[in-house]
């Protein structure tokens, strides 16, 4: 039974929506497979890891009839690869074996049963659904995933707080020493929801949801249990895993009436920090800023008692203040932000400071002083 029938870029396109949570190598040799469900015309694709799950529907011709198997995900794009775009390629099954076809090549791959691949247990109840473009969570999501922590034993670190309530839906993101949150009006009224997202369902999102934007773009459809997460766009179903645990209080972590802010241009300020950190050492990233009326100033030094020392001209008339403050975490905040102006707000060397855009209070970001 031919299974598919298609151009090489239709088919690697819908593998590729669902094999980015395919680890090569696993514990279960099952789970680097794709779980193919032939159902008349409509072909029904699956991926887990156990913690994360993906299905897609396409039509991808084929002969008409019902079938199930699976076979290595990462093998078939590989394969697929290196392929012409324009080529017709098919998939026919033979025993227990697939056949991929394109051109002259062939390619004989192994399965295994379908029955064996490990769905995920949805929960039996999920909250209201609620829908937001893509474009807006995604653009929420890059706002504030740079601050997720890596495999700290602090798990509840190691993701995004999601909070839904009433018409606002807010993205906050820390490793415990800096802090981003960013937020974004919804069209409809929700019922308060927190839920905290694992790295891994970001990265996969951010990755999957579409930039259009204008009239008619596309959605995305959350819905929320009290262990999993469920998304549905672009033909998709993304159901995950939340992160048990208590996130941070950030409304405690962001500061407020700091005496003192300046406010300059985003690009000299992320360049002067790049020129800077090249001479901070992979194991200390501390850089010194001075800030006084009219000038910012910033410097670093190494052990090899190299130094830098940039200057840049600030609309400043409040006291000299000097902080320390790892570098990596600024060059982050200054990257991710794509407005003209920042505005920063700092008190003395002993508090955190407060990043914002000057022009939209809807994302802040806070980071802690180093001691130098």
């Amino acid at each position: 039974m031919i299974i598919l029938k298609a151009t090489q870029d239709k088919v690697i396109a819908v593998l590729q929506s669902v094999a980015g949570i395919v680890e090569r190598r696993h514990t279960l040799p099952i789970l680097a497979n794709v779980l193919i469900r032939k159902t008349g015309n409509a072909l029904q694709l699956t991926t887990s890891d156990l913690e994360i799950q993906i299905r897609t529907t396409a039509e991808l011709g084929g002969d008409m009839g019902d079938f199930t198997t699976t076979v290595g995900a990462r093998k078939l794009i590989d394969i697929l690869k290196t392929m012409p775009g324009d080529q017709t390629v098919s998939l026919e099954t033979q025993q227990s074996k697939m056949i991929l076809k394109g051109g002259k090549s062939r390619f004989t791959l192994q399965t295994l049963p379908a029955e064996d691949f490990p769905l995920v247990q949805e929960a039996p109840s999920f909250g209201p659904v609620f829908s937001v473009p893509q474009k807006v969570l995604k653009d929420l999501m890059s706002q504030v995933s740079f601050a997720m922590a890596v495999q700290d034993i602090r798990y509840y670190l190691n993701g995004i707080l999601f909070v839904a309530e009433g018409n606002t839906l807010s993205l906050v993101a820390t490793d415990g020493h800096r802090l981003a949150f960013s937020s974004a009006t919804l069209d409809v009224e929700v019922p308060k929801q927190e839920v905290i997202l694992p790295r891994k369902t970001v990265l996969e999102l951010q990755r999957l949801l579409s930039d259009a934007s204008g009239d008619n773009q596309p959605v995305i459809e959350m819905q929320f249990a009290s262990n999993q997460a469920r998304f549905t766009f672009a033909g998709m179903e993304f159901v995950t895993k939340l992160v048990e645990g208590k996130f941070p209080d950030y409304n405690r972590v962001i500061p407020r009436n700091h005496p003192n802010s300046v406010t300059l241009g985003r690009a000299p300020l992320l360049a002067s920090m790049q020129r800077t950190a090249i001479m901070t050492s992979d194991k200390f990233k501390g850089v010194r800023l001075t800030i006084e009326p009219g000038t910012l100033r910033i410097a670093a030094n190494n052990a090899e008692q190299e130094e830098a020392m940039d200057e840049l001209d600030i609309d400043y008339g409040g006291p000299s203040v000097e902080v320390g403050f790892n570098v990596t975490y600024l060059i982050d905040v200054l990257s991710n932000m794509s407005q003209d102006m920042v505005r920063i707000d700092f008190a003395d060397n002993n508090n955190s400071a407060l990043i914002t855009n000057p022009e939209n209070d809807s994302f802040k970001y806070v980071v802690m002083p180093m001691r130098m």
